[in-house]
């Protein structure tokens, strides 16, 4: 039934609609991109959560539900498409399942937040979120873009592990913060003692490698919108370190190093 209508779906698209779209979700990245850096307006989860946005749910289950879309339909369209399923269709998505598995399931799991909840609007926002750019992303792999190994594969390779291991080891070091002590902390070493949120950077980054190995305006336009959700978030971070903690250091930038 499912596999049915997603076949339904792509049928309706063809490639002159399919980028007039796919423009258009790039045009409301960067709105959103703007809005929340001028607006100020911080999501209400982790270290900002707060009752004000409605109904709630457990910290680990909204993680899951709003990376579980990514985590399924990329691959299935992917899979079910007519792209030959060779070594580079292979590689991309087991790039893609090999981060969202740990978003998706391991992340979830290792969280310790007990008793945070999470405002059930941002999870289905997410959810959405995550419904879109899986679409974008695997109908362009599966039915248009023609992706070959080449030295952007190799490149974008180095790129992705490097912010893979940037960004789980940030996500590890702040996870076992919380295991030390239930109250916030300044984190220190490796990325952070550059910038306040290196897992933001990291995942950045990544996603800049996965679509340099791609080389496609799906995964482009999937990089863009990580900058633009996650850097708004890191500066949100910041500010809240440095209002939280006196001795926090000064030369530490938010997201990139010596930047911003």
């Amino acid at each position: 039934m499912v596999m049915t209508f997603i076949s339904y779906l792509i049928l309706l698209f063809d490639m002159g609609w399919f980028y007039i779209l796919l423009s258009l979700w790039i045009f409301i990245g960067l709105c959103t991109f703007i809005y929340l850096i001028f607006s100020k307006t911080i999501a209400p989860y982790g270290r900002h959560s707060n009752s004000e946005w409605g109904i709630t749910i457990d910290n680990k289950w909204g993680w899951f539900w709003m990376e579980l879309p990514a985590l399924v339909l990329m691959p299935v369209i992917v899979l079910i498409s007519p792209v030959e399923k060779n070594k580079i269709i292979i590689l991309i998505l087991s790039l893609w399942i090999l981060h969202y598995f740990y978003r998706t399931i391991l992340f979830p799991i290792k969280l310790k937040t007990k008793g945070k909840k999470m405002p059930i609007v941002i999870v289905i926002s997410a959810f959405i979120f995550n419904l879109f750019n899986g679409f974008f992303v695997g109908y362009e792999i599966g039915y248009i873009s023609q992706t070959d190994f080449g030295i952007n594969t190799l490149i974008g390779l180095i790129i992705f592990f490097t912010g893979m291991y940037i960004n789980r080891s940030s996500d590890n070091k702040l996870i076992s913060l919380r295991k030390e002590n239930k109250e916030y902390q300044i984190p220190q070493g490796g990325m952070f003692q550059y910038i306040s949120c290196p897992n933001h950077f990291g995942e950045i980054v990544e996603w800049t490698g996965f679509a340099i190995i791609v080389c496609s305006l799906g995964t482009l336009s999937f990089a863009l919108w990580t900058a633009f959700n996650l850097i708004p978030r890191a500066l949100n971070h910041h500010n809240w370190y440095i209002k939280s903690f006196k001795e926090y250091p000064s030369k530490r930038k938010a997201v990139i190093p010596f930047i911003a």
